[in-house]
This record gives structure tokens, C-alpha cells and sequence, in this order.
């Protein structure tokens, strides 16, 4: 670490996420209805806002944050012309051998164990709920949403996986 007097700025950092969610449309409540959805099921008497309480306790981990950050950031900076050839082409276009999108996505729905993960499969097979929405606005617009539709899906696999681990 080169500046041992650095805090880590986790406040700041959900804000950020929070925030940039937000200018896509997506809120916290849209996360915890595809957990719940996927959960509901297993547990007939989730409530809501057991779902919503797991979601902000998940977008409070540093190493969700950590991921979630540098995929959102990485989205705005593609849409906005920001990058470098060819990598601006290979995001905007969310090229098929890309990955790195899936891997920030795993790397979040694994802080949960196998079935965070296996969650995350599911979720990105299905494009359930918002995540739908984000995927089809990759065609036509200028937006890039390569890094948000499975940065959302693996939020929403890691609450379920934390759902599933606390009734287990």
C-alpha cells in the first residue's frame, strides 16, 4: 500500500454505485425483486424487505463495491468515447469472447460460495427483471451497458446466495 494513512472510502464508494445504478434506471428495489423472485420459491415466507435489508447489506461489501465500481466505471467511459481502440469497440459492441463482464460479475457472486455462482448462470441465461431491459438497450443505442446487465444479475445472484446460506 503506498499511503498507509489511506482509508477506505466505503461510504463513498456505495454512494458511487448507488448513484450509477441509479442514472441507469436501477434501484435497489429492482435488485431485490429478482432475488426475491429466485428465493420466494425455497422460502415461502421471505418477505420483501428481508430482501431489500440483504441487498443494501451486500452493496456494503468492499469487494462487491470493488468490482461493481470498475464495471460501471468502464461502461460510462465507453459510452461517453473515453477509451482506447480497440478496446472501446470490443465493450461497446459487448463482444462475444470479451468476458471481462462476466468475470467482474462472478468475481461478486462468488463472495457467496457455489451458489452465488450458480445463481449468476441462471440469472444470465434467464435475463430476468431490469436485466432484460439493460441487455436489449445494448442494440441500437449509444449507451454501453456491457458490464451493468451482469454486474446487476450477480447482485442479485450474491443476495440470493446470502438468503439461501442464512436458511439453510
Amino acid at each position: 500500500m503506498l499511503n498507509k494513512e489511506f482509508k477506505y472510502p466505503d461510504t463513498a464508494a456505495y454512494d458511487f454505485v448507488v448513484q450509477r445504478l441509479k442514472e441507469k434506471g436501477i434501484t435497489i428495489e429492482d435488485i431485490a425483486k429478482i432475488s426475491f423472485q429466485m428465493q420466494s420459491e425455497f422460502l415461502p415466507n421471505l418477505s420483501m424487505d428481508e430482501v431489500r435489508e440483504d441487498t443494501v447489506s451486500v452493496l456494503h461489501k468492499r469487494e462487491v463495491l470493488n468490482n461493481a465500481m470498475v464495471g460501471l466505471e468502464l461502461d460510462r467511459l465507453a459510452t461517453e468515447n473515453q477509451l482506447s481502440e480497440p478496446l472501446e469497440s470490443i465493450i461497446k459492441n459487448d463482444a462475444g469472447v470479451f468476458g471481462v463482464d462476466e468475470g467482474i460479475a462472478l468475481d461478486i457472486a462468488n463472495i457467496y460460495g457455489t451458489i452465488g455462482v450458480t445463481n449468476y448462470g441462471f440469472i444470465d441465461r434467464e435475463k430476468t427483471g431490469i436485466i432484460k431491459k439493460l441487455d436489449e438497450s445494448k442494440k441500437g443505442d449509444n449507451q454501453s451497458n456491457t458490464f451493468i446487465d451482469d454486474i446487476v444479475g450477480a447482485l442479485a445472484s450474491a443476495v440470493a446466495a446470502k438468503i439461501a446460506h442464512r436458511n439453510s
